[in-house]
């Protein structure tokens, strides 16, 4: 049986927007978005898009720049 899309609900929150570029990460926190609450999908509205792309593609200089651990899938037995 198939769910009625009109029962999907959707909130507001601040989430956290990841991207990898040229082999390195980009984190983005308190990005607006609507979430869904069934799923945890995530809508950003156009004007935030363009912030993200701004803020990804600017010069705008970090707040703070993290260190993290990277693993290769195929090193585990």
């Amino acid at each position: 049986m198939k769910k009625d899309i009109s029962e999907e609900r959707f909130v507001e929150q601040r989430v956290t927007y990841t991207l990898e570029i040229d082999q390195r990460f980009v984190i983005v926190e308190n990005v607006p978005a609507r979430v869904s609450e069934r799923t945890g999908r995530r809508f950003f509205s156009p004007e935030t898009v363009e912030s993200l792309q701004r803020i990804v593609w600017g010069t705008q200089t970090p707040t703070r720049i993290i260190q993290t651990p990277v693993f290769e899938y195929s090193s585990f037995p």
